[in-house]
């Protein structure tokens, strides 16, 4: 039950090429663990799914519970990459898992070279870092910001706000 397209009986999840699968509103998602990410990219690259439309990173410090497959452990933070199949029509998403205390996962960089700045966001809004990434360092926030802004727990600060033609501030 390796190909993308199998249905598993009902009492168990579909396997894609060694990983637990699930469906989204009506999309493929594949729950390789972080050791099996880089594998599983390849692979899918040699199914057919050979552009990235997305990579990005999510935060679910609020919704641990969240459901996952049987099989899937829930952790804080997720790398989410969606790949298109040009000649099959077809799209699969890969939700790798990333614990807290151990933010790090190999860079698809060389299977797909337009990731590169979207793991480059990832890493500064989310302090995921992409290990072998050929430039690992900020791009939307200062080289000297501190934090990751799309994080749960980063503070909300306040910009005062000054329109043109407004009275000045008594």
């Amino acid at each position: 039950m390796d190909e993308p397209d199998a249905v598993p009986p009902e009492d168990e999840p579909a396997l894609i090429h060694g990983s637990i699968s699930s469906l989204s509103r009506g999309q493929l998602v594949v729950h390789p663990t972080r050791a099996d990410y880089i594998d599983m990219v390849g692979l899918l690259y040699d199914d057919g799914y050979r552009m990235c439309v997305d990579l990005t990173g999510a935060d679910y410090l609020m919704h641990l519970d969240r459901p996952l497959p049987a099989g899937v452990v829930p952790e804080r933070f997720e790398v989410v990459v969606n790949l298109i199949s040009t000649e099959m029509r077809r799209r699969i998403r890969v939700r790798v898992q990333l614990p807290e205390d151990d933010l790090t996962i190999p860079s698809i960089y060389r299977l797909h070279p337009g990731t590169e700045a979207m793991e480059r966001e990832t890493y500064d809004m989310f302090g995921i870092v992409f290990t072998d990434h050929p430039d690992m360092t900020r791009i939307l926030m200062p080289d000297d910001w501190e934090g990751h802004p799309l994080r749960k727990d980063f503070g909300i600060g306040r910009i005062p706000v000054q329109f043109k033609g407004a009275p000045p501030a008594r």
